[in-house]
This record gives structure tokens, sequence and C-alpha cells, in this order.
């Protein structure tokens, strides 16, 4: 499927899900064609109806998944933090992961993409607390913490450390698993 329209600049807002990230839409041909993406942490679905509108199956995870039941997704509503890990036999052609951080998941997050998938991740990083929330540093990324949460694992394709235009201090990261 021809994704070169997913620069994340003309991508439209997802009845009422919000827009997708730009560095989501822009990374999104790194997941091969057809392979599952797993959105974990979903919220509304913003995502997961990206990866559907490109043909991938989708499974949508979160606490409440009220607003993602619409989207023909396999929806799996887990507490990430206070639970078991919900996908312990299962690995996705991609991982995508924003304004979200639960440091012990990292290494399951990585550890589930599959040979030739892609693990897209942003959020905030070390210095959000000047611009507002999030400001607790327990959720926000330390300068170098998805490169070596990837690290002997997965290449790193792209990776951003730093201020935003939103105005935020964010860190993102698309890398692959060899395959």
């Amino acid at each position: 499927m021809d994704r070169s329209h997913l620069d994340g600049t003309n991508a439209a807002p997802r009845q009422g899900r919000g827009r997708p990230s730009a560095w989501i839409s822009a990374h999104a041909g790194l997941v091969p064609a057809g392979g599952t993406v797993l959105d974990l942490a979903c919220g509304a679905g913003r995502h997961a109806a990206l990866f559907r509108e490109c043909g991938h199956p989708v499974v949508a995870v979160d606490r409440d998944i009220a607003g993602v039941a619409d989207l023909g997704a396999e929806v799996v509503r887990a507490d990430l933090e206070d639970g078991p890990w919900p996908f312990p036999h299962r690995r996705f052609a991609g991982i995508v992961v924003t304004n979200y951080l639960w440091r012990p998941l990292l290494p399951r997050i990585v550890a589930a993409v599959e040979p030739g998938g892609a693990l897209l991740y942003e959020t905030f990083a070390l210095g959000n607390a000047r611009f507002g929330r999030p400001s607790n540093p327990d959720f926000l990324l330390r300068p170098g913490e998805l490169l070596a949460a990837v690290a002997g694992q997965l290449v790193v394709r792209a990776y951003f450390d730093g201020e935003t235009d939103e105005p935020a201090m964010r860190q993102r990261i698309a890398a692959v698993r060899p395959g």
C-alpha cells in the first residue's frame, strides 16, 4: 500500500480522535505491509485508526477502551501499570507508543517487535516541566533513554531528543528489528 501521504502534515483528524503524530505518520512506512500493529496505551485510537487506514490489522490496548470500540480492531482492556503484560507470547510488526511512559514495560515493548518489525515511540522528556505537564521526572524520559532501551536489539532509523514547536521536550525513536 502506498504510504507516501503519511508525512504528518496532511493527515486529517480521525472521527474526533485527533491528528496522528507527525513523527508516527512520517515513520509508518517502516512497519511491514499487512503486519499487525500494536497501539500501546492507545487512548482514543488516533494511531490505531491511522494504521487501519493503511491496511494493517491493529491491536489497541488501554485501561479505558471506550474510545476505540468502533475501530474494527482487536481491542484489549488492560492496566499496563498494575497488571500482567497482556501479550506474553505475541510479537508485532509495529508497536506504536505516544505520550506514555512506564519504564518497567520498556524491555517487554522492545522484545515484542517481530523480526523486520518497527518500534515507533515518542513521549515527553526531562526538561518538559518548564512547559507544564507532565512535569514529574518519573514520567519523563532521561537523555538517551530510548536509545539505551533498544541498544543491541533494534536498529535506529531516526531519533530526536529536544525541544519541539508545541513547545515541549520530547524524545522520539523509530527503530527496526533486523529480520
